[in-house]
């Protein structure tokens, strides 16, 4: 079986945003007079988008305060998008090699569809992938499976030709109900305990290589 298409979530997977997210949420609850998080608090926060991440971080503010919120959040992470973010060890290396395998990269992400392109470009990477998109781009984001569906009908490829790989379990959810071979990736925020559910867990960017190959593989 060829793969053709491998589908990529952003923060935990490919960047280690934690940082710069930890900063952005301090930076709108100093604003609410809330003193700060901890990166270990804005971790188990993650995945599901700005507007989710903001009512956890404002747990005792109304809507209005939370649309107020998600415009500070928006501007302040987009001035700071890479101020501490980082690539995970290997990430280069592995999109170099999926594209000499001539697989299609996309990402998708909960994070919106702005922020994801600006930090791809901060970090060197947009141009490895066809597509990005944002928990914005589309009707649902994960795990709603709308996304994946979306992005592999554009790319013309079959749900079975195509993995998804990510660190939550909002990524799995959605790969699973999309009937895409599913990679979690351990290093990630959701834990492994989140993982459980995906078809593999890799432990390092190499792993999701050998993923793919035993995918490819297989009868």
């Amino acid at each position: 079986m060829k793969i053709r298409s491998v589908l990529l979530d952003l923060d935990g997977t490919l960047v280690d945003s934690l940082g710069d997210l930890t900063d952005a949420v301090n930076h709108v609850r100093q604003a609410f007079a809330e003193p700060p998080l901890t990166t270990d608090a804005v971790c188990t926060m993650v995945g599901k988008g700005a507007i989710n991440l903001l009512q956890q971080a404002l747990p005792e503010h109304d809507s209005s305060d939370i649309e107020h919120a998600l415009q500070l959040f928006l501007v302040y992470n987009a001035a700071h998008i890479a101020d501490k973010s980082r690539l995970y060890p290997g990430v280069i290396e592995m999109l170099e090699t999926l594209q000499a395998k001539d697989i299609r990269l996309a990402v998708v992400s909960n994070k919106s569809e702005a922020l994801s392109v600006l930090i791809l470009n901060a970090l060197g990477i947009q141009d490895y992938f066809e597509s990005i998109s944002g928990g914005d781009t589309f009707p649902e984001c994960k795990p709603s499976p709308l996304p994946l569906l979306r992005v592999i009908e554009q790319q013309g490829v079959t749900a079975h030709e195509c993995v998804m790989v990510g660190d939550s379990i909002n990524d799995i959810q959605a790969g699973n109900m999309a009937d895409i071979a599913t990679i979690g990736c351990s290093w990630g925020y959701g834990g492994r305990e989140e993982l459980s559910h995906s078809r593999f867990i890799a432990d390092s960017c190499d792993d999701i290589i050998s993923a793919i190959t035993n995918l490819e593989q297989a009868v």
